[in-house]
Parts: structure tokens; sequence; C-alpha cells
């Protein structure tokens, strides 16, 4: 199966432009279309070398709280010695474009598009690009739910190339996902998967549930219901959906769409607001 996935360019548009786009914040969804992410609003990060990024979501109270996301573009010879700052944060990196060294565990492995990598807290991760084309990627971070008697995860590194997509029952296979993690696995907190609809596919119900979700779209086009709107999306579009938001899908094609898809799991339900005490 030939992939491709899309990455963000930046620039930034001309004065003969018009200011319409399809960008949305609701109190239940946002909608950060791939014309928005341009040179004017890229982030930097303490000890990453020649790297910008874009924040595509963050906690904010009242709204999505559990993770953040990144699309990280890191020039030739750039990189981090001190990737992540926090020692209670995990990770999941996704690779769109390009390749990355990345040395954990006093393992390197090199990562080309489609790559995989889940990185529990205190990791200690390195990774650099030691080529001379642009890299690309997406970091997903969360604060890990340690739980007494579970240990931490493992690290993981692969490819979803070498993953067998798990096909949804009664969709006559035209609605995957691809599990980088076993759900079974109590360990794990988050998961971060690759879904893919062939055309004519849909999600045939409204769900509405307790997890959060970021998606973004790697590949084709689709309309999206979120909450009480229908909302066309394509490849380079991101969707950020507070927990319980009502959401279905409709892939007319021509392609098939897929997305990367962020969800927090496997957690008691907190009984007090965050962060009180």
């Amino acid at each position: 199966m030939s992939v491709s996935y899309y990455a963000p360019r930046g620039g930034h548009p001309g004065q003969d432009q018009l200011l319409t786009d399809r960008a949305v914040f609701t109190d239940a969804y946002a909608v950060i279309p791939k014309g928005t992410m341009r040179d004017i609003v890229t982030s930097y990060l303490p000890f990453w070398d020649k790297t910008r990024l874009w924040v595509i979501a963050r906690p904010l109270s009242g709204f999505a709280e559990t993770f953040s996301q990144y699309i990280m573009e890191v020039g030739p010879g750039g990189g981090s010695d001190r990737a992540e700052t926090d020692p209670n944060a995990e990770g999941v990196l996704f690779v769109v474009e390009g390749t990355a060294t990345l040395v954990v565990a006093g393992t390197t492995h090199e990562m080309t598009p489609g790559g995989y990598a889940f990185l529990p807290p205190n990791s200690g991760w390195t990774l650099r690009n030691n080529t001379k084309d642009t890299l690309r990627f997406h970091w997903i971070r969360k604060a890990y739910e340690a739980v007494e008697g579970l240990a931490y995860p493992e690290v993981i590194v692969t490819n979803e190339q070498n993953i067998a997509p798990t096909v949804m029952p009664d969709t006559d296979g035209k609605w995957a996902t691809t599990r980088f993690v076993d759900p079974a696995d109590m360990r794990h907190d988050m998961h971060v998967t690759i879904v893919t609809f062939e055309p004519g596919a849909v999600i045939p119900f409204l769900e509405t549930h307790v997890m959060e979700h970021g998606l973004y779209v790697l590949e084709g086009k689709a309309a999206y219901r979120l909450n009480t709107d229908w909302v066309e999306v394509e490849a380079g579009d991101y969707m950020w959906l507070r927990a319980f938001c009502p959401q279905a899908c409709y892939a007319g094609g021509p392609g098939r769409f897929r997305y990367l898809l962020y969800k927090d799991v496997n957690r008691q339900m907190a009984l007090h607001p965050r962060g009180h005490l």
C-alpha cells in the first residue's frame, strides 16, 4: 500500500488573497485548516536547534485538557539533545516527511515517513536530522497518569507499514484502524492511531463519548460532523474535540481519507477539578 502524508510548508499569503477560511473555534470543537499554518504562527522551543513548530493543541481550561500536539519542522543538522524537559511527560512521534535519528534507551533508530515512536516518561530521548532534507513530524505530549501496581510502558519504535490495520466489524473493509499499542494494555493512558476510510465509508452514528480527540488529516478529504455542524476537511487540516462532542464522518472520495488520531484512555475519572488540592 502506497502512503503519503501532508505536511505544512509555512509561507505567507499575498495581499491579493481573501480573508475567508474554514477556521472554527467553538465550545465543543475546533477546526484548524492547513491554510492557517503560516510562518507568522510558528513557535520555537528551548534546546532545539534549527527547529520551528506549529502548536495545534494545548490544554485549555474548559475545553480539551489532556494533551498537546505539535507539528515539528527540523532543518538539516538540527534537532535536540534535550528534547523533553518535563520528566512526567510521555510522548508519541509520527514522521510525515524526512528522516529522524532517534536515540532512546541506548538504541539508535532511523525513522522515515510512517515512523511511530512511543516514549514513556524520563526516557531521556534525543532526536537529530542528519540529512540534507527538512524533517517534519508530529509530537504528541501528555502528562502520564501513573497507577499504583502498573509499571510504565516500554519504548515502542515501529512504522505503520509493519502493522496490519484492524478492520471495523460490519464495514466491508471500508473502515480500519492501525493500532500501535495493544488496547488491552492498561499501562497506556493514551492511544495514537491511524484511521483509514475508503471512498464511500461512513461513521454511521454520532459517536458521543468521554475521550478527547485530536485528528490530523494525513490524506484525502471528507465531510465531518462535529456537534451540530457539518464541516469539510482535507489533508493538512486539524480537528480538536472536547469530551462528549458528537462526531461522525462521510468519506466521499475520490481517494482514501486518513487521519492521525489521539485519545485519552484507561484511567479512572478524576472526581475533583484538575489542579484542585
